[in-house]
């Protein structure tokens, strides 16, 4: 979001300290202000504060005040509920909500000798409660209007033993505002601002330190020796200027990137992400299907018919999928047929094997036969909104949030007959994932037999497929192991609950499968071919079951699939009773829905997490550099298209 005159912004604890400094640095950038507070005197100066700052963007052309001071004690919901409609009433909507407002506990813990009541359960209802009651307000202020909106929220990252409620309670908002992430999808973000050390918190720092070491039995120092050591200890923190707090949260607003974000600043007055970037790249999206339907306000019940969409298609046979496609634009044609539905697509899923597709549409037949029925439209999983149905159709409604299993889903638009169209709560990009890459997984688990038990291993287990294997194979009761080929993928499989992850830049695949399982694994989830292909198969137990579901390191940059011999393996498949099963979803139709429904029943349950690649792809056009880049081997999760940039727009405002 832009800081630009004529937004608003509504300011708890705006009377003084960061919340002060605040009201007046917005109304700097010509934004207009509501300071709320329970101090008329400061608070009122504020709002004149304000008001001169922003002269120089509205002299004399407003009919209403810029800024306004509204008294209010954010512990009681009926003054918020009037602060927020004040605001609303004056400026016409709410685009910035910051909630400074916070206290420390009165009576220090470790004397309070009563229930609480009237010290640190109202340090909780100030800065805890009151934040989740004005994020709420919020929130469904910037919904009703459809329009992009943030809100920050004040934090704290330090933990003081001399007020741990104060210290416990900004540690709620730091999580509740990280779990708000899933508002970007409705072009709202929610981030918290989180100081190392507040500006009056100095002496606090030193009280803190001092009460450790009472409880830690040494008190027997004098006052005078432990002031000097501490002197090196207090000297490293240095006192934050309000201005890092402007820097921060004008960081927050305007980087519309960041939604769930943690901005710590830190005692030298420098901005850090929590957590980094490095940690960003392995979070995991798990939404409950209560806030699934988040999306579908930012879409419109009915969807803007065009004359013509861009789709990308495949003019020539090549396993070089940039040499093999183009972008084309196609007229819309109306009416569609009666038994169809018209989807606009929002997602669609990347998977490695569109370069097969690319290469022969998975038809039969010879080169010449195959190319004759050019071009082929590829894509082959999608989320969107229902634009148009048949006369026929009488179960689907337009507006409906629904996916699909069907080629042609690199388009803009696509049209399928109506029993391919899977009603969704949301088009969210985990919805895509569940699809081709969740299936796969899914159902190829089954096709193995596995059971519960058995070591299962999983190659390129970061990757669309990949994820959802091990986990699968987990809530079966299994041991897995799973390969990947760099740190940040590694920790993303532990925290999915990979028993023992094998880098295979750092260690050999081969040697620790030998070493560490020397009887062997039971089942192998393979989809990478080649070497991996061999040092897994001599890996495989007696009875052991390999699936193929790719071989995606033999598909070579400039030469296409690069097919490989595999000597002697029917007199070892015979010899040792292993089994290798080929597998392609296609012939598994029958069962998709059921697999399908158990995988979004274990995802609402937070059983099932779902890893999206952090990296954006937007439009038609994009679906080439998406391909190249899940080749690449740097991809985290599932890798996915945003079809719409106007929706995407939307989602990251």
């Amino acid at each position: 979001m832009e800081l630009k005159s004529g937004l608003s912004a509504f300011v708890t604890g705006g009377a003084s300290g960061i919340g002060r400094a605040l009201c007046v640095a917005l109304a700097k950038k010509g934004i207009f202000v509501t300071v709320v507070d329970t101090s008329v005197e400061k608070g009122e100066e504020v709002a004149s504060l304000s008001q001169k700052e922003n002269l120089k963007f509205h002299s004399g052309s407003l009919k209403f005040p810029s800024a306004i001071f509204v008294r209010c004690d954010v512990t009681n919901q009926g003054e918020v509920g009037a602060a927020f409609e004040k605001h609303v009433e004056v400026y016409g909507g709410l685009d910035i909500c910051i909630n400074c407002a916070d206290i420390e506990t009165s009576v220090p813990f470790y004397e309070d000798q009563t229930d609480g009541s009237k010290s640190w359960r109202h340090t909780f209802d100030v800065n805890l409660l009151a934040v989740i009651d004005c994020t709420q307000k919020a929130i469904k202020i910037m919904e009703a209007a459809k329009k992009p909106g943030v809100v920050i929220n004040l934090g704290s990252a330090y933990p003081m033993i001399s007020d741990p409620i104060y210290s416990s309670s900004k540690g709620g908002v730091v999580m509740f505002t990280r779990s708000l992430s899933s508002y970007k999808e409705k072009g709202i973000r929610v981030n918290v601002l989180c100081p190392e050390v507040k500006p009056n918190s100095l002496f606090k720092i030193l009280v803190s330190r001092l009460i450790e070491l009472r409880r830690l039995n040494m008190w027997v120092f004098s006052f005078l020796t432990s002031i000097e050591a501490l002197l090196p200890w207090i000297q490293s923190y240095k006192l934050l200027e309000l201005s890092s707090y402007e820097t921060g949260a004008f960081q927050l607003i305007t980087d519309e990137s960041k939604a769930g974000s943690c901005l710590l600043i830190t005692n030298n007055g420098g901005l850090e992400y929590m957590p980094t970037s490095s940690q960003e790249a392995k979070n995991l999206a798990v939404i409950p299907s209560r806030l699934k339907n988040t999306v579908s306000s930012v879409v419109n019940s009915t969807v803007e018919i065009p004359h013509s969409f861009e789709q990308l298609i495949i003019h020539t046979l090549s396993r070089n999928f940039r040499n093999a496609t183009r972008t084309v634009r196609a007229p819309l044609k109306l009416p569609i047929k009666a038994d169809h539905v018209l989807l606009k697509i929002i997602y669609a899923g990347v998977n490695a094997g569109d370069v097969e597709y690319s290469n022969n549409g998975y038809l039969s037949g010879t080169k010449e036969e195959i190319s004759s029925k050019l071009p082929f439209y590829p894509g082959l999983e999608a989320v969107g909104i229902i634009a148009l149905v048949g006369d026929e159709v009488k179960n689907l409604k337009v507006g409906t949030p629904a996916a699909i299993l069907n080629i042609g889903a690199y388009s803009e638009f696509t049209m399928v007959p109506s029993e391919l169209i899977i009603p969704v709560e949301s088009p969210y990009p985990e919805v895509v994932a569940m699809l081709v890459s969740g299936l796969t997984a899914s159902v190829a688990l089954e096709a193995a037999h596995m059971e519960s038990g058995e070591t299962v291993l999983v190659t390129a287990a970061a990757g669309g497929t990949g994820q959802f294997a091990v986990q699968l194979a987990k809530l079966a009761g299994n041991k897995v192991v799973a390969t990947c080929g760099s740190k940040d993928k590694a920790i993303f499989l532990r925290d999915l609950g990979v028993d023992r992850v094998i880098n295979y830049k750092d260690e050999s695949v081969k040697d620790v499968l030998k070493k560490e399982f020397p009887k062997g694994v039971d089942i192998v989830y393979e989809s990478v071919g080649g070497d991996m292909f061999d040092s897994c198969f001599d890996a495989l137990a007696t009875f052991g079951r390999m699936l193929v579901i790719g071989t995606t390191s033999q598909y070579k940059e400039g030469i296409g699939h690069e097919p490989r011999n595999y000597p002697g393996i029917c007199d070892i498949l015979h010899q040792q009773s292993k089994t290798v099963i080929g597998f392609n979803l296609g012939h598994y139709q029958h069962v998709w829905k059921r697999h399908l429904d158990n995988m979004v029943h274990l995802f609402s349950m937070g059983k099932l997490k779902v890893g999206i690649d952090p990296k954006s792809f937007v439009g038609v056009q994009s679906v080439v550099d998406a391909v190249e880049y899940i080749h690449s081997g740097k991809s985290i999760g599932k890798v996915v298209v945003c079809m719409d940039p106007s929706f995407n727009q939307k989602v990251a405002n």
